[in-house]
């Protein structure tokens, strides 16, 4: 049976595990650095891509290739390529397709390190870029450039959870001759599948949802097509930012229980919602699934649940925000999501407190915007502690 004919939830149990000689259910753990060859003639038919094989591990390893054969099978991709973290995988794209006098059309609402690359190592290497709410696709059409080569986009945004048109803005990429590269973080492949909406690469940080458990950081590339694979993975061997073999194999034992933990955090999320919506000192509540979320209808049709994140603002600006960090309890005062325990941030005071205030103000963050990433704990004992910090 094909894992492809699998219901998602046997698929995430399956995927990637392919018959090992030794009858290993579990992919074992492949702790080396470097193989041997059976003979010369052998090790130069593996380097002359002749027959298949390992050779060193930054080129390819067993234990990694099962994880990045599952991520891919789950996205619906060609293959997946792991690196040590998801600004990797998303540095590692950038650094394949664009070359100096290029363009990029970037949501303004991403991970904030993101915004630091482009703006920084990719600037200086006379690449440009413009910022935009990519939920609105009149703006994305709109900064689009006869030099502009890549889209990329985070939808939901982080952290504003501002959701982006994928069919949409694929069309817009491709009629300019451009790719569309997605961070499929905040929902995972079991909630939304960006490349059957027309994406051209997905990029997760495999340290949140698909790890899930807080204890790896990681990243992967999932392109759709064989080419965009081959000259992603020749820039991966040569700068090396690829992904540890006992961090793969983490990786992979956290995908099992992928779509258990995730329907766990969308409960919990919405009933969380729900109750913040109504709370006299929050003044506004996002999340996708949310009724009242201004783009409720979009966020149903294009993926099958919230997720576990959830942002809203505090009636209180920036003081009521650090307030409530420091009164929350079982809440864990961290940045990072998508574990199996719930955390909290505040943004404008962490994670977007070097970012300049226009610009944060530009991206929708607003100084009382606080980010919840919900997790597997009882709902009603998450909610009496967000009471307790409000």
């Amino acid at each position: 049976m094909s894992h492809k004919d699998l219901d998602m939830k046997s698929r995430c149990v399956h995927a990637g595990i392919e018959p090992e000689p030794k009858g290993a259910v579990v992919p074992p753990i492949y702790q080396t650095s470097t193989f041997s060859f059976k003979s010369a003639a052998h090790g130069a038919a593996l380097f002359q891509g002749k027959e298949k094989g390992y050779i060193y591990t930054r080129l390819g390893n067993p234990t990694i290739e099962a994880m990045e054969r599952a991520v891919a099978d789950l996205e619906g991709g060609y293959d997946g390529m792991a690196c040590s973290s998801g600004m990797a995988a998303i540095h590692t794209v950038l650094a394949t397709f664009l070359h100096a006098g290029d363009h990029v059309v970037s949501s303004e609402s991403v991970y904030g390190p993101v915004t630091s690359l482009l703006n920084t190592v990719m600037a200086r290497l006379g690449i440009e870029t413009t910022f935009v709410d990519s939920s609105n696709t009149a703006a994305v059409a709109a900064a689009i450039r006869p030099e502009t080569k890549l889209i990329h986009v985070e939808t939901p945004g982080n952290p504003t959870l501002v959701v982006t048109d994928l069919a949409a803005v694929a069309a817009l990429a491709h009629k300019a001759g451009a790719r569309l590269m997605v961070d499929n973080t905040f929902l995972s492949p079991v909630l939304q599948q960006p490349l059957a909406l027309g994406a051209d690469i997905v990029i997760h940080s495999l340290t949140k949802f698909i790890n899930g458990h807080a204890d790896v950081v990681g990243g992967i590339i999932v392109p759709k097509t064989e080419a965009d694979y081959k000259a992603i993975r020749a820039t991966l061997s040569l700068v090396g930012s690829t992904l540890g073999p006992h961090d793969a194999f983490l990786v992979h034992r956290g995908l099992k229980t992928l779509c258990l933990r995730m329907a766990r955090s969308c409960e919990n999320a919405l009933k969380i919602a729900e109750w913040l919506d109504a709370h006299p000192a929050v003044e506004w509540v996002r999340y996708p699934y949310l009724a009242s979320d201004p783009q409720h209808e979009l966020s149903r049709r294009q993926a099958k649940g919230g997720g576990g994140v959830v942002s809203f603002g505090l009636n209180g600006g920036f003081k009521a925000g650090v307030k409530m960090m420091e009164s929350v309890e079982l809440f864990a005062l961290a940045v990072s999501l998508g574990g199996v325990e719930s955390l909290i941030q505040h943004p404008a005071s962490m994670t977007h407190a070097n970012m300049k205030p226009e610009l944060r103000e530009q991206a929708g963050i607003s100084d009382g915007l606080v980010r919840i990433s919900v997790g597997i704990e009882d709902a009603d004992e998450l909610i009496a502690d967000l009471e307790r910090g409000l």
